[in-house]
């Protein structure tokens, strides 16, 4: 079977898939700036405030939006970067909070996860060319070198509290693969070197992290980074910081891998990390319940602990498969391809209402336990977008180079 990424039919499909999450996010500007959580129908959820980064996020797909000239997308872009240029940041203290409720009180803490995804939003916003972004970026990569790059560890802290006087012992790895996002997209808008060296520091201790525990990536440290594998135990089902295995992390670590091997980081052998973390996230992950869809998390033996289906895990299996395929030609890459793509049109796109269901249960049925509403259409947008790209540059200077196919 020739693989779906390949056939101009498939091609169109995506982006006629992604022009629809498009259409179904248009609300999300929050009044007075920033973006809003998103209801099952599309609507704003104002009262639960604006959360950093959702409407950094929400900047960067919107961002893209801009760049491939679909009207209505550079006003929402806009208003999102307004949220992190006025609300959601900290004048007095410098850095994002995390959030803001809607009485206009901020959250407590900083955080890594957050501060990263202002960098990404920021280089997106500039590759597109909107007001301020630039400014934005400049600040950003200021703000992340200076509270939250390690140098010595070659790795992100992960909070500090609000005024940056108490740094917590923690040490995550979702906020440090975020990180490697966003720095392989500054590097490319900036120019800058530098922010692809760190980020192949933190993806080479990723694939040795994981290759030393069977592919299963430990998610959480301590400050010497010393894993704490029985973190969350007691509540296995958090939102960022999940007890045991993350399934879709390692497909998506996958992925991330193979953007660096494409740029030239050194630090690992890139395809060989990335076609182990895929292997098992799909052995571990995959219908081993007797449903189709991946389990959201496992042990450390590999046995389900948190079954329900998470959208953004079969995103990223979407993304990982495309980009594993592209990189080794391998049919087996483009079988999963597909088979991720019909389950997802069968049972995680909501053909009433738009968008992609964020959490199904073990029967695929949705539910709202873990994920209420539809927060944004980050996941799901990037997956109709990364099999139409080369693996380098990043995304949004992908985008602007002309090279979405």
């Amino acid at each position: 079977m020739t693989s779906w990424t390949l056939l101009p039919t498939h091609r169109d499909w995506l982006a006629r898939h992604g022009e629809g999450l498009l259409a179904f996010g248009r609300r999300t500007p929050y009044p007075g700036g920033g973006a809003a959580w998103l209801a099952d129908d599309g609507s704003p959820w104002l009262d639960r405030g604006v959360e950093t980064w959702i409407t950094a996020r929400t900047a960067h797909v919107y961002s893209i939006g801009t760049l491939l000239g679909v009207p209505g997308c550079r006003p929402v872009a806009q208003a999102a970067l307004a949220g992190l240029t006025g609300r959601l940041r900290d004048e007095e203290h410098g850095g994002w909070y995390p959030a803001v409720a809607a009485d206009g009180t901020p959250a407590p803490d900083k955080t890594a996860y957050a501060h990263a995804f202002v960098v990404l939003a920021a280089s997106s916003a500039t590759a597109a060319g909107l007001a301020g972004a630039d400014r934005l970026l400049a600040d950003a990569l200021a703000v992340f070198e200076k509270r939250f790059w390690d140098e010595d560890a070659g790795k992100a802290v992960d909070t500090w509290d609000t005024t940056f006087t108490t740094l917590d012992p923690y040490r995550g790895i979702n906020a440090n693969m975020h990180t490697v996002e966003a720095f392989l997209a500054a590097a490319d808008v900036t120019g800058e070197r530098v922010w692809l060296e760190r980020a192949a520091r933190i993806g080479a201790f990723a694939a040795h992290a994981a290759a030393g525990n069977g592919w299963r990536l430990p998610e959480h440290f301590d400050e010497g980074w010393n894993p704490l594998p029985e973190l969350n135990a007691d509540r296995p089902d958090d939102k960022f910081k999940p007890y045991g295995a993350t399934v879709g992390h390692g497909l998506e670590w996958a992925r991330l891998l193979l953007h660096l091997e494409a740029a030239g980081a050194e630090g690992a052998d890139w395809l060989a990390a990335a076609q182990g973390l895929f292997d098992r996230a799909t052995t571990d992950g995959w219908a081993v319940d007797g449903a189709d869809g991946f389990v959201y998390t496992t042990d450390w033996s590999g046995a389900p602990v948190v079954r329900d289906r998470m959208h953004w895990v079969a995103a990223e299996a979407i993304g990982a498969a495309a980009a594993l395929g592209q990189r080794t030609g391998e049919p087996e890459y483009g079988d999963w391809y597909a088979k991720v793509w019909d389950y997802v049109e069968r049972s995680v796109v909501d053909h009433e209402h738009g968008s992609w269901h964020h959490q199904l249960s073990p029967e695929n049925v949705p539910v709202d336990t873990v994920w209420p509403g539809k927060a944004d259409i980050y996941h799901a947008y990037q997956a109709t977008l990364i099999p139409r790209l080369p693996l380098t540059p990043s995304l949004t200077t992908a985008i602007a180079r002309g090279l979405l196919r």
